[in-house]
């Protein structure tokens, strides 16, 4: 198993409307294709305006594959219209959890 981390940078004063639209329309989209919700947060101290989600995968392949399905969705193109003009950054990262880790 891998876990993706993503941590996007909203501009100042936006969190609380990117965690309303993805809690009311980018959860339920992304549970469609994605499949293994970690977790979804929010900074409160250090990097403010930051919006933190992770999701598992079996592999990098299964990754691409169920991302690349997500993206040809149109209802996933609609959503992204909304939240993509609230984002600054976006940094990516690939975790792979120890033999110890309770995530596998």
């Amino acid at each position: 198993m891998i876990v993706e981390e993503r941590i996007y940078t909203l501009q100042p004063g936006k969190v609380p409307e990117m965690v309303r639209l993805y809690r009311d329309e980018g959860l339920a989209l992304q549970s469609r294709y994605l499949g293994r919700f970690i977790g979804y947060f929010t900074t409160e101290t250090g990097n403010l305006n930051q919006i933190v989600f992770m999701w598992g995968f079996d592999s990098l392949d299964d990754r691409a594959a169920r991302r690349e399905r997500m993206a040809q969705d149109p209802e996933w193109q609609r959503y992204l219209q909304k939240v993509v003009p609230l984002l600054v950054t976006q940094e990516n990262r690939i975790l792979k959890p120890t033999d110890f880790s309770p995530i596998k």
